[in-house]
């Protein structure tokens, strides 16, 4: 029976998101609506009553309704090549490519200067932060560094409390709050060039409460594509490369420790 009925400009899609919000939110047949022998399915009830309030608003005149265009999420674990298959996809289809934590360390950066988190961290080079200090004892043992210099040398930029949450998120994977996120995602879908050209957008939502909140605003993606990976492909992909860090960090450190000897024996002369 359902097929045999005249659906509307919009199909089984609620017109109303399509036309305020611009994405393909399926209707629900308990909130459906006939106008002009076609039936309307709606996402909520609400949107139902709005659509009977003023229904040219929402329906096709002289052109078919344009549908948007292609959203995708591309989900996997780190070192599945999410990245690689997202570049390749959004080049291959004309779409703009996001790497969500990528975008997050851009908006922090400027004050902290570095990326942070896990896949960051290097172990502290204490010997390192010793010797501009034992150069300058060198340099003028009689002008050594005042308290105040110090502490200004220490002193770290003040974050916003958005910065902070997101500062969190990816040092220790807490929670970005929903308000954070209406900054951050919201512009993806409804703010151009992205709400008429697409994206793939790699990796979000990245647990449920991400997936909830995209559920919550009505940010519906076309397509969610999960890479699932062996663990053995993705030692073989990460390995590697982090030893290669950890060598020449390694190689640093001796160095470092090298010149802190060096200057503490020309400071003893």
């Amino acid at each position: 029976k359902e097929s045999q009925r005249h659906m509307g400009d919009t199909k089984h899609f609620c017109p109303v998101s399509l036309k305020e919000n611009f994405v393909l939110y399926p209707g629900d047949t308990e909130h459906a609506a006939k106008y002009r022998e076609k039936i309307y399915y709606f996402s909520t009830s609400e949107y139902r009553d709005k659509f009977l309030k003023n229904p040219e608003e929402y329906v096709a005149h002289n052109e078919p309704i344009q549908a948007p265009p292609l959203r995708v999420c591309l989900l996997g674990t780190h070192g599945s090549g999410k990245t690689t298959c997202a570049r390749q996809i959004a080049d291959k289809l004309g779409i703009f490519h996001i790497q969500f934590e990528e975008y997050l360390q851009e908006l922090i950066l400027p004050k902290t200067k570095k990326k942070i988190g896990p896949h960051f961290d290097e172990e502290p080079e204490e010997d390192d932060n010793k010797t501009p200090i034992l150069s300058q004892e060198l340099e003028d043992l009689s002008q050594p560094m005042t308290e105040t210099e110090t502490k200004k040398s220490k002193q770290e930029v003040e974050l916003t409390d958005e910065e902070k949450a997101i500062k969190a998120n990816l040092m220790d994977n807490d929670v970005l709050p929903p308000e954070v996120l209406d900054n951050i995602v919201l512009d993806w879908w409804k703010k151009e060039p992205f709400r008429s050209t697409g994206f793939i957008l790699d990796g979000f939502p990245r647990n449920l409460d991400e997936a909830q909140y995209l559920s919550t605003r009505g940010l519906c993606p076309d397509v969610a594509v999960f890479i699932q990976v062996e663990e053995s492909d993705v030692l073989d992909r990460l390995l590697p490369p982090r030893l290669e860090k950890w060598k020449e960090r390694q190689h640093k450190k001796m160095q470092n420790k090298k010149k802190v000897k060096d200057l503490k024996a020309k400071i003893r002369v």
